[in-house]
């Protein structure tokens, strides 16, 4: 799993992590965990799986670090 930092969080339920190889787009539905996507910040520390979107690199699997 990649690590990284929330950028980036909007109101319509996507967002941008600043990833190892620079920033990479996050949906909602991508949050796992007991967290929701209103509970992220933007600063947090998370992991994540590098996907495939149909508009490119996308982060699924999105987790908070502990």
């Amino acid at each position: 799993m990649s690590q990284g930092t929330i950028k980036k969080l909007t109101d319509k339920g996507f967002g941008f992590i600043e990833g190892e190889r620079g920033d990479i787009f996050f949906h909602s539905s991508a949050v796992e965990g007991e967290i929701r996507f209103d509970n992220l910040r933007e600063g947090q520390q998370v992991e994540y799986t590098e996907g495939q979107g149909p508009k490119g690199p996308r982060a699924e699997n999105v987790k908070i670090v502990s």
